[in-house]
């Protein structure tokens, strides 16, 4: 599902789950037990996120939401919403390897990090042509993340973009080569870390927390109406039209 090994106090997490690394339930709780993990050892100094293959994460996976029974729906939706916080609060300096398509929930880890690589694949968040809501926090980080003037169109168009085109938005940090992605990773990330672990910690903080606040607020009116909307018929009827135009499956 994940590997994850330490590395001269970066721990590098690698995404492995299945073939597009799609977010369901078992990987959204590992991963946040990974970030919890990491956060707590006085070992790792920061953290490299990457996938394999052409693909970072496809995203949620939605056969799976949809197909699953009970209340799976409400515990997925809960799991998501705990991961992209355990990363997007992650104290130490967090460095996401894009090796491929971040669509949807991959788009939303890689704008959770502190400094985003990329070297193939294509970015962005199309939940809008799916049919799904954002949940809080998540929109709040694609908001943290991506210019003003650019959010409106990315999110409601699903604009999804080549490396180059994701660098001139600002979606991403540096275009660099597959074969150098990791490496430069390790070298951004041990140059990060290289500040004072208190003071990043605290200016991290700073930095996010109006975005969490205003998640706060904003989860506080609409979370029922978010979970009763993703788990609703017509939603998921919108998902399979979905799958059926871009992958073929119903």
């Amino acid at each position: 599902m994940i590997e994850s090994h330490l590395r001269e106090g970066v721990m590098h997490i690698t995404l492995r789950h299945r073939k597009a690394s799609a977010l369901d339930l078992e990987l959204c709780d590992a991963l946040r037990e990974e970030f919890e993990l990491a956060a707590e050892r006085e070992d790792v100094r920061a953290l490299i996120l990457t996938g394999t293959g052409s693909i970072f994460s496809a995203g949620v996976d939605l056969p799976r939401l949809i197909d699953s029974g009970g209340d799976y729906v409400p515990r997925f939706v809960e799991a998501l919403d705990a991961m992209l916080r355990a990363l997007f609060l992650f104290p130490k300096p967090a460095v996401a390897a894009l090796n491929g398509h971040a669509i949807a929930g991959g788009a939303i880890m890689a704008f959770a990090s502190d400094y985003r690589l990329m070297s193939g694949g294509r970015i962005g968040v199309p939940e809008a042509l799916v049919g799904v809501p954002f949940p809080p926090l998540a929109l709040e980080i694609v908001r943290f993340a991506v210019a003003r003037q650019y959010i409106q169109s990315l999110i409601y168009l699903g604009w999804t973009v080549e490396p180059d085109r994701a660098l001139a938005l600002g979606l991403i940090d540096e275009v660099v080569p597959g074969e150098q992605l990791l490496p430069r990773a390790l070298e951004i990330a041990r140059q990060v870390a290289e500040i004072a672990p208190d003071a990043f910690r605290l200016t991290k903080r700073q930095l996010r927390e109006p975005f969490l606040r205003h998640a706060a607020h904003i989860a506080s009116t609409t979370t029922d109406t978010i979970d009763a909307l993703w788990a609703a018929p017509q939603t998921h009827a919108r998902i399979r039209a979905y799958l059926a135009k871009t992958i073929g499956k119903k």
